[in-house]
């Protein structure tokens, strides 16, 4: 069979029409022979993500972002569509969350799945979106405070140079200059009394080293009556001084509970009118023997019969 001409260039204008379609398509990053599902996810601020962009999980492209437009007219919000290889199933309420791939990496969409047993996504679902911050924004964010902390403090070494040059003026700096000066006098007097300290140690030498010899026998004699003190039963020593004060206590009790002839002297009243009484009269008996001794004493050679007085010191004379 005999295949005309305009059947042949119908064919061949078939095949570049769908040819055509394919290879747009594939720069598109549409690829018709591929077995992928439509899902999307809305956006706030895409930071720059394109179409063909890799849709990737855990590192692995499964898809490519086919399209993005805004949600209506009146609404900032993007919708990002995104075509999806039906191969990996994932739960329909996985994140895409848009991550910056490298320092110096575009923003690319990465599927979070999350295996919750839930129903998968199919194609038209919407999946809820999520945005991790790229290095250049955790930069950003660490060196903004940085940033304003080094401008307070320049602003603040400013105000202070101004300071200094406000209040260092030429008197100021002359007084300084002065000061210095006088410092540098302190200095060398101080070096040259350092070297006189030191010629007096040189002079002295010997007496310091025989004042050192009898510091370091002091030590050792204290050292061997330290070691001494030491060796001395000190357990023994304070049990006996215990005992002492014990027994002293015990003493000490037994005068104050009336015990024994201090106790009695103490505490017994009676004895001790007693004895106040006697002392008293006893007192009496020697004034009395003081100012009458020839009433107590009788002293005869001839043996004359003593004379009697009575209380009053007169003589009683006998009858006959």
């Amino acid at each position: 069979m005999k295949i005309s001409r305009e059947v042949k260039t119908a064919i061949l204008a078939i095949l570049g029409i769908v040819l055509f379609i394919f290879g747009f398509s594939y720069l598109k990053g549409n690829n018709l022979l591929e077995d992928s599902m439509i899902v999307y996810s809305k956006y706030n601020n895409v930071e720059g993500l394109k179409p063909s962009t890799p849709v990737t999980i855990n590192g692995y492209a499964i898809g490519k972002v086919l399209d993005i437009y805004f949600e209506d007219k009146n609404s900032g919000v993007l919708v990002v569509k995104m075509s999806v290889d039906t191969g990996f199933k994932f739960s329909k309420n996985s994140k895409a969350e848009l991550f910056q791939n490298g320092f110096i990496g575009g923003k690319e969409i990465q599927i979070i799945p999350a295996f919750d047993n839930a129903p998968n996504a199919k194609n038209g679902d919407y999946l809820e979106s999520a945005t991790k911050e790229g290095i250049v924004e955790l930069v950003n964010e660490r060196l903004t405070p940085l940033q304003e902390k080094i401008e307070k403090v320049m602003s603040e070494t400013d105000t202070l140079l101004v300071g200094f040059n406000t209040i260092f003026d030429a008197k100021a700096q002359s007084d300084l200059k002065n000061s210095i000066a006088s410092l540098n006098a302190t200095v060398q007097s101080f070096n040259a009394t350092a070297k006189s300290i030191n010629s007096l140690i040189d002079a002295n030498k010997a007496k310091l080293d025989n004042t050192l010899a009898n510091f370091e026998t002091t030590s050792g004699n204290l050292t061997t009556m330290t070691n001494n003190m030491a060796e001395v039963d000190i357990a023994k020593t304070v049990k006996e001084l215990q005992e002492t004060i014990k027994k002293f206590d015990n003493v000490m009790a037994s005068i104050e509970n009336g015990e024994g002839s201090i106790g009695m002297l103490l505490k017994d009243e009676k004895l001790y009118q007693n004895l106040a009484g006697a002392s008293k009269q006893m007192e009496e008996l020697l004034e009395d023997i003081k100012l009458n001794p020839k009433r107590y004493v009788h002293f005869s050679l001839f043996g004359k019969k003593a004379k009697r007085y009575d209380a009053e010191g007169n003589e009683i004379k006998e009858k006959n």
